[in-house]
């Protein structure tokens, strides 16, 4: 599906974007989009958060039934 897609390549993004917070202290959303508070980079936290959450349900699908389809 593309949303699975989508979300994922978000979630990963969040992640690149939290590991280069953790190792070199360096928010790349805020530095693009005009730091932390401005509202674009709000949109892509809410973006990145809501993907994540969608990923979970990526954990919980039955993967027999989408293979049987493909």
């Amino acid at each position: 599906m593309i949303i699975d897609k989508i979300a994922l390549i978000l979630a990963i993004i969040g992640g690149l974007n939290w590991g280069s917070i953790g190792i070199f202290g360096f928010d790349l959303v805020a530095f693009a989009f005009g730091g932390p508070q401005s509202a674009f980079s709000r949109v892509i936290y809410t973006l990145v958060g809501l993907s994540a959450v969608w990923c979970i349900s990526l954990l919980f699908r039955d993967r027999t039934a989408n293979e049987e389809k493909a």
